[in-house]
């Protein structure tokens, strides 16, 4: 998630004055692949780096999700920022000594500035950080994931699901752009609107996907059929938080997730699958965007509600078929210190 650096408030500035909301997307395109044969490519090594992801970040929830359902703990080890951070950086807060164990670091900030001395632009996660030099590798959220399904294969667990199916890819990408565009920065584009002219159109946008992925999902068991791939990750981890936050914190309140059947049936249906709710914190989704965003809510108060019981109740979307790996199989049991330290599941 991008932050401006800047002091005005805890966390920055996010929505300005008779502005529209415009992510930034400068990010380190370097990639970790398998073959490299570019200077900004860099090898794929287990061991070699350690994956940076706050629980309470959707882009960087992704990556958890994908690196769990692809058993790609051994190779990638993982640290996690606290779910607040200031206007400067990320920080460690939930390790002892507030400094990550393995990088010996308190701020992410520093591991982009031991690569770039003069990094001038926000300190985002998830990001990749080489460990034996503490440089970061890479900040670029979606080619993250992508390259964890297909450049990490060697080291993916036996029975990963094909979460990038080469028969549908040309469809896959044309739904995930869709998904970014409308609903994943949709989102934002309504929370952090500078007008009323701005808010209006970006409110309209995000419920004409949010419809047009109701009517997907009511004859399908995924967004792509039978089985999970990328794109089902990548729209999770804004429904997951769309009750929690968004429809409040953000405004976008023509109705809750829970009024919409095919979606809160989905959304259960990977809540309740391995790999999807046992990476989500709804405490620390909350504390983040609640208390970072002091621009859009000044006095930092987290609301009590609403109630998350519902995530754990039948979904019934079983009815529609399907195998959620496909040829695949489950990932196993959460890697031990890496558990949820406030689960539903």
């Amino acid at each position: 998630m991008t932050h401006e650096a800047t002091e005005h408030g805890k966390g920055g500035v996010y929505s300005s004055k008779g502005k529209e909301f415009t992510r930034d997307t400068r990010y380190i395109n370097d990639r970790i692949v398998a073959h490299p044969t570019a200077p900004d490519e860099w090898p794929v090594e287990p061991g070699r780096y350690r994956l940076i992801a706050a629980r309470a970040c959707p882009w960087a929830n992704r990556s958890l999700i994908v690196r769990r359902l692809l058993g790609l703990e051994d190779a990638l080890s993982v640290g996690m920022p606290e779910p607040t951070h200031d206007a400067d950086s990320w920080t460690f807060g939930l390790d002892p000594g507030g400094v990550d164990p393995v990088l010996g670091i308190h701020k992410l900030k520093d591991a982009f500035l031991a690569r770039f001395p003069d990094y001038s632009r926000g300190i985002t996660v998830p990001a990749i950080v080489e460990v034996s030099s503490g440089k970061v590798v890479t900040n670029d959220f979606a080619q993250i994931t992508e390259d964890f399904a297909t450049q990490w294969t060697a080291f993916q667990r036996e029975g990963a699901p094909d979460l990038w199916p080469a028969e549908r890819l040309d469809e896959l990408r044309e739904v995930m752009q869709r998904i970014y565009t409308e609903v994943n920065n949709g989102v934002y584009r309504c929370g952090f609107a500078g007008s009323q002219d701005a808010y209006d159109a970006a409110y309209e946008r995000l419920w004409t996907a949010l419809d047009w992925l109701e009517q997907r999902l009511t004859d399908r068991r995924y967004l792509m059929g039978e089985s999970i791939t990328e794109a089902d990750v990548r729209l999770f981890t804004t429904l997951v938080r769309f009750d929690p936050v968004y429809h409040g914190h953000f405004k976008c309140n023509r109705n809750k997730l829970t009024e919409m059947p095919a979606l809160w049936g989905y959304a259960r249906d990977l809540y309740q699958t391995p790999g999807f709710g046992d990476t989500v914190d709804f405490v620390q989704i909350k504390q983040h965007y609640y208390i970072v965003h002091t621009d859009l809510n000044p006095l930092g108060i987290v609301p009590d509600g609403p109630d998350l019981s519902g995530w754990l109740t039948p979904h019934g979307r079983e009815a529609l078929g399907g195998r959620p790996f496909g040829d695949g199989t489950p990932p196993g049991p959460v890697r031990a210190g890496e558990e949820v330290p406030n689960p539903l599941v």
